[in-house]
């Protein structure tokens, strides 16, 4: 196992317990439980958004959310065995893509929940092929690559948390009271995490939901979740709505497979980071490999039983940062209780209430953490006058870009559908750049 040196990594001294150490079980249910606040909502919101845009029965509905679920714990599940060449070995954390609205939404309005997954089961299965010639790629998604795709994750994530924390607690309440709730929530998380005490870093995210879920109740914004519809227990079942395909529909599918590779890797890497592994050599390529494998075989299981497709989640590197723990058997635990919520549909209306301010503020802790990782990984690559240019360039891309809808919807279909998203167009600008400017070592000019 390596361990990176270098003074921007978390290191062993920030780790409460790391990759391989044997958490007990009460500290490792409280962190899993967390893990699952942070991304619960980001799992069911894209079947909630399909099903609202192309009109889906509520049985239908209702099967989306908890196969969503399922493929989560299955996915989580795969990341942290690391069995073979499949998984990372790492606390990494699967959840449904929301890189594949806008195809899916296109071949919904085509051909239904049948074209829909039927391309999913079609191209799924491109990840699985590329999975193994990562390590070939190493020259192309280097530290500076990666880390800039980190940095820009984390950028593009964080105004989500503003949509929580501007949102009414309550009807006729003031709109700077979601603001003070998330407020309180960061509140009690930075005084965590300021004291330097193992547990109070492992309960800290989870004392600053329980304080902002208190202060919703008092003010009349928290509510038991509306009674569901349909069986009590969800059994998966193979191809539900039947299968269909069109080849015309699959490059867009192919295409954001290939951004959502990108993607993991970058957030593979940060995890790495997180737990005091280096982000290069041998072992690092082999948890990219293993991480990229898995995210493929839970995204084809996910499309044969009704599922839409999955990718390793960043949010959660946040919850790593804030609690100190990287082990990975905490994604054990996660697995369990995102299966009892897929399989429960009773109980998994009871995670999705928690009110908007309170994920709003805690989103907000971890969105800036996933960037701060994303400087680390540069900070580790070197910030020479080369470095800094290619930054520069691709953060300008990658933010700038996406608020220019109208200059995007005049490029042709397939370069929209390469720069909407500021991940992949500033990524694709780090990766261009960097191929195009080779580096000169040492480098003679530092930012």
């Amino acid at each position: 196992m390596e361990v990176l040196p270098s003074p921007a990594t978390p290191g062993p001294s920030n780790i409460v317990y790391g990759l391989e150490d044997r958490i007990p079980f009460g500290p490792s249910l409280l962190v899993g439980a967390q893990h699952v606040s942070a991304m619960v909502v980001g799992t069911i919101t894209p079947p909630l958004i399909l099903a609202g845009v192309l009109k889906f029965s509520q049985a239908d509905t209702a099967y989306l959310i908890s196969i969503a679920l399922l493929a989560s714990a299955f996915g989580t599940w795969l990341q942290c065995r690391q069995r073979g060449p499949v998984g990372s070995g790492l606390l990494s954390v699967t959840g449904t893509s929301f890189a594949f609205l806008q195809p899916l939404t296109v071949a919904g309005q085509a051909g239904g929940l049948a074209l829909m997954l039927g391309l999913s089961c079609v191209t799924a299965p491109l990840l699985i092929v590329l999975a193994p010639f990562i390590s070939r790629l190493r020259t192309v998604f280097t530290p500076l690559v990666s880390g800039v795709v980190v940095l820009l994750i984390g950028t593009s994530l964080i105004p989500t948390a503003f949509y929580g924390l501007a949102a009414p607690v309550r009807p006729g309440a003031p709109g700077w009271l979601g603001l003070a709730i998330g407020a309180a929530v960061v509140a009690v998380i930075v005084v965590a995490q300021a004291t330097g005490k193992a547990w109070a870093r492992i309960a800290g995210a989870a004392c600053g939901v329980i304080v902002g879920c208190v202060l919703c109740g008092l003010v009349g914004g928290l509510h038991a979740p509306e009674p569901g519809t349909g069986a009590w227990f969800t059994q998966p079942r193979l191809l539900p709505h039947g299968f269909a395909y069109d080849w015309k529909f699959v490059p867009p599918f192919a295409f954001v497979y290939l951004v959502s590779l990108l993607e993991a890797m970058g957030d593979i890497t940060a995890t790495s980071q997180l737990s005091g592994l280096a982000p290069t050599g041998p072992a690092h390529w082999r948890r990219l490999s293993g991480g990229v494998l898995a995210d493929g075989i839970t995204s084809t299981v996910a499309a044969l039983f009704g599922g839409f497709p999955s990718a390793t989640y960043a949010q959660n590197n946040g919850v790593i940062q804030i609690t100190g723990v990287a082990s990975r058997r905490v994604g054990y635990v996660m697995a369990s209780i995102l299966a009892v919520l897929g399989l429960f549909p009773a109980i998994g209306r009871w995670v999705t209430v928690m009110p908007p301010a309170v994920l709003g503020g805690l989103a907000l802790m971890m969105f800036g953490l996933v960037a701060v990782a994303g400087i680390r990984l540069l900070l580790s690559a070197g910030l020479g006058q080369r470095e800094g240019v290619i930054v520069a360039l691709s953060l300008g891309v990658g933010l700038g870009l996406p608020t220019q809808p109208a200059l995007l919807a005049s490029l042709p279909e397939f370069a929209r559908s390469l720069l909407e998203s500021g991940i992949s167009a500033g990524g694709l600008t780090a990766l261009v750049l960097n191929l195009a400017w080779p580096a000169k070592i040492p480098a003679a000019v530092h930012l």
